[in-house]
């Protein structure tokens, strides 16, 4: 492999040594959590200083590694680098799940190779599960359980009116009254609804064939990229409304069996 394409089991290999990392510093901080709290964009829009802490230790493992690669966190690590690599970093997801103690919040790193993810670690930090996923080479869970990782393959509902769906909602008031709207009319025409509060893992768990299918607005890069590249390669649908690219505006995922109708569905709740 030339500089500028590596491997992208390499990339992940030392994605996931320092997911491990920030996971037990994430672990070590939980109860002190609530000392330093600020907000971003909206009172509900959090930060504490663990994320903050979380992203300066993941960028400084990965470019410890790799000083040429590019960066993107969510609190605020923006470099463009010269060898064709970009990581894109969400160091907790999930914050107020885990300010409540919530078990569902993860450490989130994904490789981009010439704009493109090649490799994917989600680790959700409470519990020590790990999905992982490389560019055609699947998408795998593991966990202290069950270490020997286990091959994702979504789940395969009958038909929509069967099929369990996860949804995540912005942190602006009138962003959420529209989103509300849209989760009031698909209620009745899907098994249910459930919302875990990290981005990231709805799309491992919709990988994982937990929930059928998952749809959100107004995700940022570092919410999906991981995620989403763990349930393209467990090989669920990733999509965007029809014409539209994934996550612009809305971020979809769904079980092949009911993807159409799924899509079709938003795209009528979503003018």
């Amino acid at each position: 492999m030339t500089a500028a394409h590596p491997d992208p089991q390499a990339l992940l290999r030392l994605a996931v040594a320092t997911a491990h990392e920030a996971a037990e510093l994430v672990r070590q901080g939980r109860a002190v959590a609530a000392d330093s709290v600020d907000a971003k964009s909206s009172p509900t829009d959090v930060v504490t200083a663990v994320d903050t802490a979380s992203e300066q230790l993941v960028v400084g493992r990965l470019l410890g590694e790799r000083p040429d690669d590019g960066v993107l966190g969510e609190e605020g690590a923006d470099r463009p680098g010269t060898s064709g690599v970009r990581w894109v970093v969400d160091p907790i997801d999930g914050t107020v799940n885990f300010l409540y103690g919530l078990p569902a919040y993860a450490v989130s790193i994904a490789a981009e190779v010439d704009g493109v993810v090649r490799a994917g670690v989600v680790l959700n930090a409470a519990t020590g599960e790990l999905f992982t996923a490389v560019a055609g080479g699947g998408a795998f869970v593991s966990g202290p359980a069950a270490p020997q990782p286990v091959r994702l393959g979504g789940s395969r509902p009958a038909s929509l009116e069967q099929a369990l769906v996860a949804t995540g909602f912005g942190y602006r008031v009138e962003q959420r009254r529209e989103q509300g709207a849209v989760v009031a009319a698909l209620l009745p025409r899907v098994r249910d609804i459930r919302r875990f509060g990290s981005a990231a893992l709805d799309l491992c768990a919709a990988a994982a064939g937990r929930v059928d299918a998952y749809y959100e607005a107004g995700l940022h890069p570092w919410d999906h990229a991981a995620g989403a590249l763990v349930a393209a390669e467990a090989g669920l649908v990733v999509a965007g409304l029809p014409g539209r690219p994934f996550a612009e505006p809305l971020a979809v995922v769904a079980a092949p069996s009911v993807a159409d109708e799924f899509l079709a569905l938003l795209a009528e709740l979503h003018p």
